[in-house]
């Protein structure tokens, strides 16, 4: 079971993980933690015209936070604030309630479909759409 949810691509996603580091003058930052297995994420946004215009992460996790943080810097520029956060609830679901995963540019998502049966491994998981979505509602609170 355990190789399903650690499979070939899921660990080729955790290897390449773009947009690492920090921005130098992000709209906002904001980190989330996993207190049961001590993983963490830390996000810089900016935002343009309505849409992510920037993003860099640092991500300090298992395979899979940072197979999903992969799959977030891939996608993200462009990305409405709305879409993010229904994405972390597609997610939410697909995890927790046997939800669809995304479609579209967010299809990668649907490896991390395995994990729904590891509920240990659901705030990892989850950590970079929590984060991002923190980030973006700082933003738009400040305007």
């Amino acid at each position: 079971m355990l190789d399903q949810v650690y499979n070939q691509r899921i660990l080729e996603l955790a290897a390449q993980i773009p947009r690492i580091g920090r921005l130098p003058a992000p709209g906002a930052s904001a980190t989330a933690h996993s207190k049961l297995c001590g993983s963490t994420v830390t996000v810089d946004v900016t935002l343009s015209d309505g849409k992510v215009a920037d993003f860099a992460h640092e991500v300090k996790a298992c395979a899979l936070g940072q197979a999903a943080s992969s799959i977030m810097a891939r996608n993200i520029v462009g990305s409405t604030p709305q879409e993010l956060r229904d994405l972390r609830e597609i997610v939410r679901k697909m995890l927790k309630e046997n939800g669809a995963p995304p479609e579209g540019k967010w299809g990668d998502i649907a490896l991390l479909e395995p994990v729904r049966d590891f509920k240990s491994r659901h705030a990892s998981t989850l950590l970079t759409f929590d984060a991002v979505v923190d980030a973006i509602g700082q933003i738009e609170a400040k305007t």
